[in-house]
């Protein structure tokens, strides 16, 4: 870039455009049609051609979607997977043992978080919830867990630590390292995000179960017949309220609700044939074992073992291409040979529809914060790379004297936009932005943009993703535990500020 920088129209409007997003996400609105408007008035004062602004808002969301489309693919064959292991009720299986675990609240609480966790790793929450929920929420219960505590439990591993890292879909740290520019790698931003959230989990793990360890008594079935006699009606009603995960969440409660006695998920089996049942059993242990092995062959080369390590988007295709296998296997073992050929285009089928639903309204977002960069705003105007204006970097060049040269304070502030932008409780609708500032301001202040990048989705993901704002999908976690979701903001609020503090600190230690 240019020592000096000539801030015309365009940056200004673009500036505008920023904070029309972020007042819109405040006020709890769904941000799609002003990053449209914005788009098109930024076109038109980059083109000056009211033709090259009305297309530049499709060519802003195709770009987005090119640039994005890897992800949506992961989350469809994820989903044709899970789909595929429910007509087994392999899924089921998975979490069944963990039951015979809960000897008390104590050990319940942690292994609510545990399996929570894993779940959601590699499924997204969606799905993780209301399983882990049906299933292992009344055992928890009955072992003296209070219902407040089993929520934040599975507020904060799910919704808080799986998600914000989203290291094995990889849709967060891929959206946030392409609005941070091309030369930040989304498989960086995933390492980094990796720790932090765990950083963070652990802390906010450890403070929720500090304050609710009194609360804790003796096992007894009456601990959980008082819980289903506490029962509220009226839950349903929260699909009307944020984003399509979230509704997502609640039909499903509304067709698996926990049991009465904590036993009703094994009616999943009953009338199973013996080939099912045995096949069943099966892919319950090798699907959790086989991604297992995925996140070795992830990790392991950044260990210094010598093995060769994934480049780019190599991650997300091995995912990807796994959970395609798996699915493949499964659905041959529920329906044979001949009706597999129509049942697994029709996973797939389903799986694409719920990534669309799930991450379509983010590409009109991505599309406007992509013109602020100048390697995808070439592609978008159609110009060459070195003729497109970097509009976000030369706004923060513009007035890097307002900007303290200090890498806590602009981490911090960098977190602080991410929750900001949570506060319309959507996790990932926020994350161009925080992409596309930590890029711009990595270079003025001599850290990583990777490292900030991480920051920000920690800050966004967990704020809207479901652990601190109430008409976020907590909304649905309370409606299964059965308490006020405005109790759970209260106890959540404090670990998971203090984690969110901690992990950023250990940010600029570790990267800065």
């Amino acid at each position: 870039m240019q020592s000096t920088v000539t801030i015309g129209a365009a940056h200004w409007l673009y500036l505008a455009g920023v904070f029309s997003i972020v007042i819109t996400m405040i006020f709890r609105a769904n941000v799609v049609v002003p990053s449209i408007l914005a788009t098109f008035v930024l076109m038109f004062a980059l083109t000056g051609s009211l033709v090259g602004a009305v297309g530049g808002i499709f060519m802003a969301s195709f770009v987005a979607a090119k640039e994005l489309f890897n992800i949506f693919l992961v989350i469809a064959f994820m989903t044709a997977l899970l789909n595929a292991l429910k007509h087994l009720g392999s899924d089921v299986r998975m979490v069944q043992p963990f039951r015979a675990v809960m000897k008390n609240g104590h050990i319940a609480y942690f292994v609510l978080a545990a399996i929570t966790y894993l779940i959601s790793l590699f499924f997204w929450p969606t799905p993780a919830i209301p399983l882990v929920c049906a299933i292992l929420l009344p055992a928890a219960i009955m072992a003296g867990l209070p219902p407040i505590a089993g929520a934040m439990a599975v507020a904060i591993a799910g919704q808080g630590m799986a998600l914000s890292s989203d290291y094995v879909i990889g849709v967060a740290p891929g959206i946030s390292a392409k609005a941070a520019g091309a030369a930040v790698s989304a498989v960086v931003v995933a390492d980094r995000a990796l720790v932090l959230s765990l950083i963070t989990g652990g802390i906010a793990l450890l403070l929720g179960y500090w304050s609710i360890r009194k609360l804790i008594r003796p096992a007894s079935p009456a601990l959980l017949d008082q819980w289903h006699r506490s029962a509220q009606t009226g839950v349903m009603d929260t699909q009307k309220f944020g984003t399509f995960d979230k509704s997502e969440i609640v039909h499903w409660a509304d067709e698996n609700p926990p049991a009465a006695t904590g036993e009703q998920p094994v009616s999943v089996f009953s009338g199973m044939d013996a080939r099912r049942t045995k096949w069943s059993r099966v892919f319950a242990v090798l699907t959790p074992i086989t991604f297992v092995g995925v996140v070795l062959v992830m990790v392991l080369p950044k260990l210094g073992t010598g093995l060769p390590e994934l480049k780019g988007g190599d991650a997300a295709a091995l995912v990807g291409g796994v959970a395609a296998l798996l699915m493949m296997l499964a659905t041959l073992a529920a329906e044979g040979p001949r009706k597999m050929l129509d049942a697994c285009p029709e996973h797939i089928t389903d799986g694409l529809v719920f990534a669309f639903k799930a991450m379509g309204a983010v590409l009109p977002i991505a599309g406007f914060f992509f013109l602020g960069a100048g390697e995808t705003a070439a592609q978008i105007l159609g110009v060459p790379a070195d003729k497109a204006p970097s509009l976000l970097f030369e706004l923060v060049q513009a007035g890097q004297g307002f900007i303290p040269n200090n890498g806590i304070l602009v981490a911090f502030g960098v977190l602080i936009v991410g929750m900001i932008t949570g506060i319309d409780g959507s996790g990932f609708a926020g994350l161009p932005l925080t992409g596309a500032l930590s890029g711009a301001l990595a270079p003025v202040v001599g850290m990583d943009a990777a490292t900030l990048a991480a920051v920000g989705q920690m800050g966004a993901v967990w704020t809207g993703g479901g652990t601190l704002i109430a008409w976020s999908s907590l909304i649905a976690v309370t409606g299964f535990a059965r308490v006020p979701v405005m109790e759970a903001v209260r106890m959540l609020l404090v670990p998971v500020v203090t984690g969110l503090v901690v992990s950023t600190f250990c940010a600029v230690l570790l990267w800065g």
